[in-house]
């Protein structure tokens, strides 16, 4: 496991822009030679389920988006620094929610995804989330 801390997160119009970003550090001394990490979000209050919208194979940097978010979110990643990078354009106000950031060892690209078949992929390391606030 690693930690991971998001940062980035504010209040904005609809229309706006902003741009996350998640440090990871290693816990133990020891970091996996590629990941897979990602974002995802939950709306506050009762009902809303945890969406997955972006993911990145540090490997090769291949991206991955839910259709949601696709043409309008950009995931990214800086092996060098440990981080990636979420860029949120056009933000509307049903993309308001608390963003986390994922992370799991991969060894190859097709390890790398948000969902087959309906079910969620696993990811063992979590950050605490950052609050993106989209008002009409």
């Amino acid at each position: 496991q690693v930690e991971l801390v998001e940062s980035g997160g504010g209040s904005v119009q609809a229309g706006g822009s902003l741009r996350l970003s998640c440090t990871l550090s290693a816990i133990s001394g020891y970091t996996a030679k590629s990941y897979c990490m990602a974002w995802f979000r939950q709306a506050p209050g009762q009902g809303h389920e945890r969406e997955g919208v972006a993911a990145i194979y540090t490997g090769d940097g291949s991206p991955y988006y839910s259709d949601s978010v696709k043409g309008r979110f950009t995931v990214s990643h800086d092996n060098a620094k440990n981080m990636m990078y979420l860029q949120m354009n056009n933000l509307k106000p049903e993309d308001a929610a608390i963003y986390y950031c994922a992370a799991d060892a991969a060894n190859f690209g097709y390890e790398c995804y948000l969902d087959a078949d309906g079910a969620p992929r696993y990811f063992g390391s979590w950050g605490a989330g950052t609050q993106v606030i989209v008002s009409s």
